[in-house]
């Protein structure tokens, strides 16, 4: 057994240390392995060999320089450093794999295959590594494996780079701190045996991993906006559709659904400026406001033609049957949207079609609301769809000058309107002075 002076002991231990933080390092990312669930058959397959061959190979080096050696375990150790020899250089195939360049990886386990005949060939002559009295020796072709090694390291960095170019996100900075640590841990062991590999492959390896997950998950994040940017385009196109339809039907023009959508985005932002209602307008409500007014008249699909195009006044029985889209507007809104959006979207736009003729005074339907029982959005709707009403041609009446039509809005104030509203839509009438194409 080996005299041990005081420097050799703490040599000793601080590798010993390093040894069984590789171990528990390793066992740590092989346990994360087996339960995510992120990973395919596959790639827990690689990753596995990975992470199990980086503990093997370090336990063998351990056995070999935990300065316990002894003569008659060297046919043990000789068995145990063969090993070591031959899966070292595969450990970046096996991570090629794992990052899932698996056709790569396969093809590479033949080439890297070689070192381990020449390992079993070349152990018995001593010529890559021999044991004697005094313990381990390198050989005189130790060069060979070195050159496996190497190689195989070189493999791993180039094919992080590979698997960057097949993601959007690509991070070479990762990449340098993976060779600047593998470097760190090959050339103290290279040049001054200092056994300190293994631990830097550990590291190298758990930050390969982080790498390769993180770029998975910023493409993830990334396909999410962009299904939700699709499906915001998707939600707009069936509401200016749906709209359009609608409009199409009632009036000559079609513009009613975007000056609409103008006003109710200008009248809440100027209704903020003035600290009007500012706590609810926040800039997601108004972006739902402007987005989903289009959809405030789509109960209108329950009325005949025969009502909505008639060119005269309507009488009393086609009155109260026009006053039935309002009633009809919230279920039809929840027919459409509600499978294709969330609950706060549907119940948003619901809010417009349903009360955007209540009264501030509660003489309005279909529910006789009043006052701010009328949902906010609503009650902003219902100015811009009776403004834009009055400047406008319709088959039975002719387009009313701006000044009549803001007078009949401010003398409505208080019965029909929101008064807080309407002082804000006043304010700034130059906001809506457009004119209409009729």
């Amino acid at each position: 057994m080996a005299d041990f002076s005081g420097e050799r002991k703490k040599s000793m231990t601080f590798y010993s240390c390093l040894i069984l933080i590789t171990e528990l390092m390793m066992l740590a990312m092989t346990l994360h392995v087996l339960h995510y669930s992120g990973f395919t058959r596959t790639q827990k397959t690689w990753y596995l060999l990975t992470f199990v061959s980086i503990m093997l190979c370090a336990a063998a080096e351990y056995a070999v320089h935990c300065g316990l050696y002894s003569p008659e375990y060297a046919g043990i150790l000789t068995v145990l450093t063969v090993v070591q020899f031959s899966i070292a250089p595969m450990l970046g195939v096996f991570f090629s794999g794992a990052l899932g360049l698996h056709d790569q990886a396969k093809k590479a386990s033949f080439i890297f295959s070689l070192n381990l005949i020449v390992e079993i060939a070349a152990a018995p002559f001593g010529l890559v590594f021999f044991f004697d009295e005094a313990g381990y020796h390198r050989g005189q072709f130790f060069i060979i494996y070195g050159a496996f090694y190497f190689i195989s390291l070189v493999y791993l960095l180039v094919c992080m780079i590979a698997v960057g170019k097949r993601f959007r996100h690509r991070d070479f900075q990762t990449i340098a701190m993976v060779l600047v640590i593998l470097v760190s841990g090959i050339i103290p062991m290279t040049f001054f045996q200092l056994n300190v590999t293994y631990i830097a492959i550990a590291l190298s390896a758990s930050l390969c991993y982080i790498y390769y997950n993180d770029l998975v998950q910023q493409d993830i994040k990334g396909d999410l906006v962009s299904n939700q940017e699709k499906m915001s385009r998707m939600q707009q196109k069936i509401i200016s559709g749906l709209a359009s339809l609608i409009e199409n039907r009632d009036i000559e023009t079609g513009e009613h659904v975007s000056r609409t959508s103008a006003y109710v985005k200008a009248l809440a932002e100027d209704a903020r400026k003035d600290g009007v209602y500012s706590d609810q307008l926040s800039d997601h409500f108004i972006s739902l406001l402007s987005t989903l007014a289009p959809m405030h008249d789509i109960g209108k699909v329950v009325v005949s033609d025969l009502i909505l195009k008639k060119p005269g006044r309507l009488t009393p029985e086609e009155f109260e049957q026009m006053k039935k889209h309002a009633a009809v507007g919230g279920d039809v809104v929840r027919e459409v949207l509600d499978e294709i959006t969330d609950e706060e979207y549907v119940s948003f736009a619901a809010d417009i079609a349903t009360y955007h003729h209540e009264r501030w005074d509660g003489t309005g339907y279909p529910k006789r609301l009043k006052q701010e029982e009328i949902p906010l959005s609503a009650r902003i709707m219902a100015i811009a769809d009776v403004f834009d009403a009055l400047i406008s041609r319709r088959c039975y009446k002719e387009p009313m000058p701006f000044e009549e039509a803001f007078n009949v809005i401010k003398d409505e104030a208080g019965s029909h309107f929101d008064p807080n509203l309407v002082r804000v839509f006043l304010k700034y009438r130059g906001d809506f002075e457009v004119t209409p194409e009729n």
